[in-house]
């Protein structure tokens, strides 16, 4: 069995690891038009990872733990979202927000766009919530017991900044999969 050896873990070398393996991920989410979304998303993904990481440094608040940057990030990708899809498909774009028989046009307008001002108020309350709860927790054990039960709380934050990144990405994947599609 050959191992790489210390050369090829360089930092390029990590990086288009990385990138690769989001364009492989995102294939599978968008098909063909993963490519174009890689940049937007993957910058997305690691300022939010970064900016959740920030917090598990004492004396540091998480910026995700503010609800301005979280609905900023959700407000660029809800825009990316609806204006790749108009783009993409024209004035036909608005056939996502209607129903299949036309009398039933304005019941499905009017759900599809509470459904897509929800996608907003999902991206940011969610991060914010979970990076805020996560740095309050954080915090109180850290004044109650300052020597090691810190540590376990340190590890979880790692964990839940970690797979709050990755569920806003996944999410931004799908939503901006859906607007390229083909409307049924």
């Amino acid at each position: 069995r050959r191992y790489p050896d210390e050369k090829t873990w360089t930092l390029p070398n990590l990086l288009e690891l990385m990138v690769s393996g989001l364009l492989i991920f995102m294939r599978s989410l968008m098909g063909s038009h993963a490519r174009t979304f890689v940049p937007l998303i993957g910058t997305t993904g690691i300022f939010i990872l970064l900016m959740n990481l920030l917090g598990t440094v004492p004396g540091f608040d998480p910026p995700t733990g503010n609800l301005n940057t979280t609905v900023a990030c959700a407000i660029v990708i809800v825009f990316a979202t609806h204006y790749v899809g108009v783009r993409t498909h024209g004035l036909g774009y608005i056939k996502h927000f209607l129903g299949p028989v036309w009398w039933l046009y304005p019941f499905f307008l009017v759900i599809e766009l509470i459904g897509h001002s929800a996608r907003l108020l999902s991206l940011s309350l969610r991060l914010f919530g979970n990076m805020f709860g996560d740095h309050m927790v954080l915090a109180i054990f850290m004044g109650l017991v300052p020597l090691l039960v810190p540590v376990v709380f340190l590890g979880l934050g790692v964990f839940v900044s970690c797979v709050q990144a990755f569920v806003f990405t996944l999410l931004s994947i799908l939503y901006i999969g859906g607007a390229v599609e083909e409307a049924h």
